[in-house]
């Protein structure tokens, strides 16, 4: 079946507000489902989990539901899904223990596409840091720029599945490879990169992988995936009495059923709404579903490449070959931050800033100010790539 974006803009309440959304990247709209089904937790009796009382059952089926529907999504085993209030907060919490297993003068390797939250949490372990430097020109991380910072003292290499400040989809797998024949863990961010492609844990061989399901239209917290088996190796700050368990032993106090519950409904809408002919299981049909997203955002993508290639004084800074459909962009002779307040008032959202990615900021040569970021979410349209277009055209005129 075609993609069809009518109906599946029909489910996003928000979108009745009549803006053009192009802040994704950021932080999706949610569809009624996930609304509802955050809702309903509330709603009924809900507990500490357990297996007497019904608030309890409750609970443990919420939770057990939520890491069946995360490992589905990201091709890992649901022993290995870690819940967290961010992806951040994951982050610095991994990076807290594995440094306690580290010696003085072992490295790790981090780069200067990533957004902080996977840099300032490893360059502040203590550990000493390699930096791997991307090419501003085109926007290009390589494996040979990480091959190139690597010793026999590496022991984890930090990078992005995609960068969320330019769309760079670096050669993870190539990566993992290189991080692993030194005996160093790979740590990739996968924030950005969940919202556009299906993830196989495996198949790009990142021993933890790190995303948050409000960039893919679940609620706001933090989800780390890993071989279950190295997370028994690990052994985190903890709370007396609290499991010792794998995963439970790195979730600290207790969880967010509700959000949880909503996390799954995210993940059950990707498999029965971007495809709605697809079959099967629920990763298979999260495999139709992306397809269909990834055609979906190309066309798009080309659309506002071209719309952006007839406009005067636009510098575009998203070059890599191998990108998500993510555009920075600033002007020859006008503020990002104006052109930001001007889209708004004419109902586009596309911020401005450099997002949390500052040192891809400042390497690109854009210092702490960044650009206007563009990103593409399931519920744009062509509609909303015309009034962008149209907006950022009124506003050069100026």
């Amino acid at each position: 079946m075609p993609y069809d974006i009518t109906a599946l803009r029909s489910c996003f309440p928000a979108l009745a507000a009549g803006v053009a959304h192009f802040d994704g990247p950021g932080g999706t709209q949610t569809p009624e489902p996930v609304i509802r089904a955050i809702a309903d937790a509330l709603a009924q009796p809900l507990s500490n989990r357990g297996r007497i009382t019904l608030g309890e059952r409750n609970a443990e089926r919420i939770v057990t539901e939520a890491r069946r529907a995360m490992a589905d999504l990201l091709g890992a085993d649901p022993a290995g899904i870690v819940f967290g209030r961010s992806a951040t907060q994951l982050t610095y919490d991994f990076a807290r223990t594995l440094a306690k297993t580290w010696s003085p003068g072992d490295e790790v390797v981090v780069t200067r596409l990533d957004h902080d939250a996977n840099i300032r949490p490893w360059v502040q372990s203590g550990a000493t840091v390699r930096w791997a430097e991307f090419d501003p020109k085109t926007g290009e991380l390589t494996v040979d720029a990480i091959r190139s910072v690597l010793s026999e003292r590496t022991r984890l290499v930090a990078v992005t599945a995609a960068s969320n400040l330019i769309g760079t989809r670096p050669d993870i797998p190539a990566i993992a490879r290189a991080a692993h024949e030194v005996g160093a863990l790979l740590h990739v961010d996968g924030v950005h990169h969940t919202a556009h492609s299906l993830v196989d844990l495996e198949e790009l061989g990142a021993d933890f992988y790190t995303c948050s399901p409000y960039k893919f239209l679940g609620p706001h917290h933090g989800v780390l995936a890993a071989r279950p088996e190295l997370l028994q190796t690990l052994r985190p700050d903890k709370l007396l009495p609290s499991t010792d368990t794998v995963p439970e032993r790195f979730e600290l106090g207790t969880l967010p059923y509700e959000f949880l519950a909503g996390t799954t409904a995210a993940v059950d809408f990707l498999a029965e709404r971007l495809d709605p002919g697809a079959t099967g299981s629920r990763r298979e049909r999260l495999t139709a579903g992306y397809t269909a997203l990834e055609a979906h955002e190309q066309v798009l993508r080309a659309q506002i490449d071209q719309g952006l290639a007839a406009l005067d004084g636009v510098i575009v800074h998203s070059r890599a070959a191998d990108r998500t459909p993510t555009v920075l962009l600033t002007f020859e002779n006008h503020s990002t931050a104006d052109a930001y307040r001007f889209l708004a008032e004419r109902g586009v959202q596309a911020p401005a800033g450099s997002f949390y990615a500052v040192e891809a900021s400042r390497h690109l040569g854009l210092g702490d100010t960044g650009g206007l970021r563009v990103g593409l979410a399931p519920y744009n349209d062509t509609q909303d790539v015309d009034r962008l277009l149209t907006g950022l055209a009124d506003f050069l005129k100026r």
